[in-house]
């Protein structure tokens, strides 16, 4: 199994996380090889050469039957097409797993028709292409038609239901890269919005992205004071943020699966989020979450004002069950 390096940050991280926590990478004998490491230039290359030497040392000493790679767009596919290839000339299976938020942008917007033609080969050459979604199942169908593709959506450890006793109330938690495509900007307008009604109402963005950025938007919208910039935190932080967290929000334009919504739902907090990616999946509106169309800051206020006035409502969509 290849992918990012483990101690790193992202989604991939997070999946990997899960499969090494719960037994699976030791139970099927799964050796797990680092393909990117956080830091500069000179650290990722050498962290990529590395992992091409691995992959080659084991097809030629190990001969592994399968060979698994986590990928997003760009970069990270590069690097995955790659070590598939190396792994295809020694005669091993190989399986693609798609994370990549923007995929379709990158296949369709992003990519030149050569790199088009490397990506549809790539894709139909695996043994296997897992996808998070049925619709992001029915996207590689449509552009790379002979891929044989499985739809494994992501998981996470199912935690006891809150009883919400460490719920502070107005207290919102945003988890992921703090950026436009997730949604962020809306979401301090959406704050902005809500604070003369709310005063006690609290944003807390546990993530990376240019914080800067999010702190000057901040600063411009006068709600300094109703924000809370914690940068990335380890899993026991995260833990105890979604403890004190009485609603989750996830507003992002575009998204594969997005761990820390599943996180969320499994801690039983109430979640508004978007109906992007395999989001629609996993999430019945009015039932286990609230859905709002991306980009709308008013629609995204509207729904964390709903829940945010009705506590019973908080822990009803927490405790619903999943499609």
């Amino acid at each position: 199994m290849i992918g990012t390096d483990p101690l790193g940050q992202g989604g991939i991280t997070s999946v990997v996380a899960v499969l090494a926590d719960e037994g699976f990478l030791h139970r099927h004998d799964i050796k797990y090889i680092a393909s990117h490491a956080e830091g500069g230039s000179f650290k990722k290359l050498a962290a990529f050469g590395k992992a091409i030497f691995d992959v080659v040392r084991s097809c030629i000493f190990s001969r592994p039957r399968i060979v698994h790679v986590h990928s997003a767009s760009d970069v990270s596919f590069f690097r995955k097409s790659i070590l598939l290839a190396i792994a295809r000339i020694f005669g091993c299976k190989t399986i693609f797993h798609l994370h990549a938020a923007g995929f379709d942008q990158y296949v369709t917007e992003e990519s030149g028709s050569l790199m088009q033609w490397w990506i549809r080969r790539t894709l139909e050459k695996n043994s296997k292409v897992i996808v998070l979604s049925g619709e992001w199942a029915d996207f590689i169908a449509r552009f790379a038609p002979r891929a044989d593709i499985y739809v494994l959506p992501n998981s996470v450890r199912l935690q006891p239901l809150s009883n919400h006793a460490d719920e502070e109330e107005g207290r919102i938690l945003f988890l992921g890269r703090a950026e436009d495509r997730k949604g962020i900007f809306e979401l301090l307008t959406a704050i902005a919005q809500l604070k003369s009604t709310y005063p006690a109402i609290k944003l807390v963005i546990a993530g990376d992205g240019d914080l800067s950025v999010v702190q000057r938007k901040a600063e411009a919208l006068d709600i300094t004071a109703n924000i809370e910039i914690l940068g990335w935190i380890g899993a026991d932080q995260k833990g105890l943020e979604l403890q004190r967290a009485c609603i989750f929000t996830l507003p992002s334009h575009e998204e594969g699966l997005p761990m820390a919504m599943l996180e969320a739902m499994s801690a039983g907090k109430a979640i508004v989020v978007t109906p992007v990616g395999g989001i629609p999946s996993v999430v019945n509106n009015q039932v286990n979450g609230l859905l709002i169309a991306q980009g709308d800051a008013n629609a995204l206020a509207m729904a964390l004002g709903a829940l945010l006035g009705n506590k019973p409502m908080r822990g009803q969509l927490g405790g619903g069950e999943c499609p």
